[in-house]
């Protein structure tokens, strides 16, 4: 995002906290796509994840007038749609830690994902939920380390090294012959 974009996206915020209506329907325009990609890749159930949107959405409108800085919207509105997602996934008992310690992959260089999205997708979709929400807002949403510490609530040597672990189990996927075709295991 652009410094007139972010601009832009103050301004409307400290319009919101005055309560102008329009102004959080541009900011829901913003940002639904985004975060309803955001919140299907780490939810099973397209129909939670339009219901854990809405709820989403729902505690923006009611806490914006809380925010402190208008320039902190979009990680504040992640850090709901995070919590939400997550308190779905402990109600629905598919939460699992994160297991930062894999086995080294064989070709340890750098190298793009060149592959198709339905393979990237199928991929992400059998990584663990802190994974794939990593990957998605480094990769997908184009955020900062920063942005993702303060959205994710730890500090960027853990976001570092989830993004590290995470590329790490998606390259074995991608190379697992099949990968696509399989069910992903209850988290």
């Amino acid at each position: 995002m652009d410094a007139r974009q972010r601009s832009h996206e103050q301004v409307l915020v400290l319009m919101c906290q005055a309560g102008d209506h329009d102004a959080f329907a541009c900011l829901v325009e913003r940002y639904h796509a985004p975060l309803k990609y955001y919140i299907r890749r780490l939810l099973d159930s397209p129909e939670i994840a339009d219901d854990v949107l809405q709820t989403v959405w729902l505690k923006a409108l009611r806490g914006i007038k809380r925010l402190r800085q208008a320039g902190a919207f979009r990680a504040w509105v992640y850090c709901i749609a995070r919590n939400e997602v997550f308190q779905q996934l402990r109600r629905d008992h598919k939460w699992t830690e994160v297991q930062e310690s894999l086995p080294p992959v064989e070709d340890e260089e750098e190298e793009p994902f060149t592959t198709d999205a339905t393979r990237i997708h199928a991929a992400l979709a059998q990584l663990t939920p802190a994974h794939r929400e990593v990957l998605v807002f480094k990769f997908l949403e184009d955020m900062s380390y920063e942005e993702i510490a303060a959205i994710v609530g730890c500090g960027l040597g853990t976001v570092r090294s989830r993004i590290h672990y995470a590329k790490h189990a998606m390259r074995r996927i991608l190379k697992e012959p099949n990968h696509d075709q399989r069910q992903e295991s209850p988290q």
